[in-house]
């Protein structure tokens, strides 16, 4: 299993000690949002690049159509150089409040099938331009851009609503395997551990661990850490989910299933 941290810049010093600790405790990657109302990802990324050494770094994604691919591929590049070669490039279509970023920052917000098409643009000129060519993960859902990812993907995180069952995980996967003949592994977020839940979660969205459970979510974790080892041992070899992406507020509820986690892949 792989272990990444969504990690939230609140000044420059802070940011530096978290992407430290970070990869002292064993996570792989540091992650980023894409979003207007949080720091730009690329150059907070490219200041973690320069205060690290092996973690890995990727925006959490990047939405392909608020960015022209000749310039993106200038970014990936840089932080290539500067990262030497540990930069990821999380990308997908963009969030469904996506629109309203587009607006304000004067670009145009096509249709589903535009956005795709920009997206496959944006990842085959990466390919053609940057070397070493970045890691590409992309972020999808409904079952278009399901099998668009299968075709360009390095890795896809199923980019699900928080209450989504495993049963549809399931689908999703199923949907990107008729699609390719490639063994692409999967990267799903964390929503939850026990009774504790992100703060914007509980704010913005008002969801508790109490609802989650009641709808099944399957990106809400058990407390108990032998009990979620096995959860996750048992998804990396059903669905090929190898990847588990962890939000900064939930890393110290997180920290003992990481570390037995890390412990059952040493002793297998």
């Amino acid at each position: 299993m792989k272990f990444g941290m969504i990690v939230t810049p609140r000044s420059g010093a802070q940011w530096v000690d978290a992407v430290r600790a970070a990869e002292k405790q064993g996570y792989r990657t540091i992650l980023l949002p894409d979003t207007l109302y949080t720091p730009s990802p690329l150059p907070m990324l490219a200041a973690a690049a320069a205060v690290t050494g092996t973690v890995r770094l990727r925006p959490n994604v990047l939405a392909a159509p608020l960015r022209h691919s000749a310039a993106l591929v200038r970014e990936v590049a840089a932080l290539q150089l500067l990262s030497d070669g540990r930069f990821e490039l999380g990308i997908g279509v963009g969030r469904p409040d996506a629109a309203g970023e587009a607006e304000r920052l004067g670009m145009p917000w096509g249709s589903a099938q535009g956005r795709r098409e920009q997206l496959l643009e944006a990842v085959a000129a990466v390919r053609a331009a940057v070397d070493p060519t970045p890691e590409i993960v992309v972020a999808a859902s409904g079952p278009r851009m399901l099998a668009a990812a299968a075709q360009i993907a390095d890795r896809i995180v199923l980019a699900t609503q928080p209450g989504a069952t495993e049963t549809e995980w399931a689908e999703m996967v199923r949907v990107v395997r008729e699609n390719t003949d490639r063994d692409i592994p999967f990267t799903h977020q964390l929503f939850g551990i026990g009774d504790r839940v992100p703060f914007w979660l509980e704010k913005h969205l008002g969801l508790t661990t109490d609802g989650l459970r009641d709808a099944g979510a399957a990106a809400l974790l058990p407390e108990d850490p032998a009990e979620a080892a096995d959860l996750i041992e048992y998804r990396r070899e059903k669905y090929g989910i190898d990847e588990l992406v962890v939000p900064d507020e939930l890393a110290r509820d997180f920290a003992p299933n990481l570390h037995r986690c890390d412990t059952s892949a040493a002793d297998r």
